[in-house]
């Protein structure tokens, strides 16, 4: 039996055909996916790969609570086509990776009580941690060394494994991210609220959930498609619904400090990315990131949330491909 591209077939000379047709297609599109779940760093991590692995690898980290489903295979697109052979994986505690279900349920508010008082936050794993998954991944691929680029959490794990793992990068890209200097402003009250609120369990309500917090989050200068945001949370659901994931990642952001110190260290070429309308995590978080990293650049894009807009794509894969130049 083989089980891939959410089918499972067994092995006759009908079935092979039918292989063959879903291999020459993906070829037409110019993108070739490979979807596979390794052992990384003592756990279980689902991966996919998109493109020729002859090409410059560029790992891709996403942000809090999100599944790797979350970049966008048209985004990944356009990585390939500038020359790099992607990657994207589950973090821990979401999608098909391995879950800490033996961590129980995370307490936020009594982390939010611990970190405002500036006592340390319990955490049943660490951003350092994450990014000891994300080499594994690499590891499991033989590629010893890549481009990583992270997004929002994401940013953080990828920011970790520059200073972590310095000899495994080669260029850096952290989008809509911050450093965890405790100076820099916090989000907003209501959107804090609007995070850590439980959503439903049920698919109707989780997805109109979604959606509302999507419009809130995209940014003023580009129009929210809500049919896009619909499709797209309703295969997230499907594909592994898990909230307490997401508590259990935000402790390890909470609990991971200020990383303003060790980013200094970071010698990679490396993009700062940031919205200019982001109400999440506040445009001071890029510009934080980028005066602790020496001859990085930033770019800030108005209009842009806490999101990452279709009509960005051009211009985001543009400045990774002119980073990754710079290596």
């Amino acid at each position: 039996m083989f089980e891939n591209f959410g089918l499972r077939f067994t092995f006759n000379y009908e079935n092979l055909k039918i292989f063959e047709y879903l291999e020459c297609t993906l070829k037409l599109n110019f993108i070739l996916i490979k979807m596979v779940k390794v052992k990384a760093n003592n756990i279980e991590i689902e991966y996919e790969t998109f493109g020729n692995s002859s090409d410059k690898p560029l790992l891709l980290v996403m942000g809090l609570g999100a599944q790797m489903i979350a970049w966008d295979e048209k985004f990944i697109q356009h990585l390939v086509d500038r020359g790099f052979y992607v990657i994207r994986f589950d973090n821990r505690d979401v999608g098909l990776s391995t879950k800490f279900e033996e961590a129980g349920e995370p307490n936020l508010r009594q982390a939010f009580v611990a970190a405002l008082a500036g006592e340390t936050v319990e955490s049943p794993y660490s951003l350092e941690d994450m990014a000891d998954d994300a080499v594994g991944v690499l590891d499991a691929l033989n590629i010893e060394k890549a481009h990583i680029c992270g997004a929002s959490m994401g940013g953080m794990i990828v920011q970790v494994i520059t200073f972590r793992h310095p000899t495994r990068v080669i260029s850096l890209c952290s989008i809509m991210s911050t450093t965890g200097n405790p100076d820099l402003p916090p989000a907003k009250p209501e959107i804090l609220q609007l995070l850590t609120t439980p959503v439903p369990p049920e698919r109707e309500a989780y997805i109109e959930n979604a959606v509302k917090t999507g419009k809130i989050l995209y940014g003023s200068g580009f129009p929210y498609d809500e049919a896009r945001g619909r499709e797209l949370t309703g295969k997230a659901f499907d594909r592994c619904y898990y909230p307490s994931g997401f508590g259990r990642q935000l402790l390890a952001i909470m609990a991971n400090g200020n990383r303003k110190p060790k980013l200094a260290s970071v010698t990679v070429p490396t993009l700062i990315i940031h919205g200019g309308d982001d109400p999440l995590v506040p445009l001071a978080g890029g510009k934080d990131t980028h005066d602790a990293i020496p001859g990085s650049e930033l770019i800030i894009i108005d209009g842009m949330g806490h999101s990452l807009p279709p009509e960005t794509w051009t211009q985001i894969t543009d400045a990774i491909q002119t980073n990754a130049a710079k290596a």
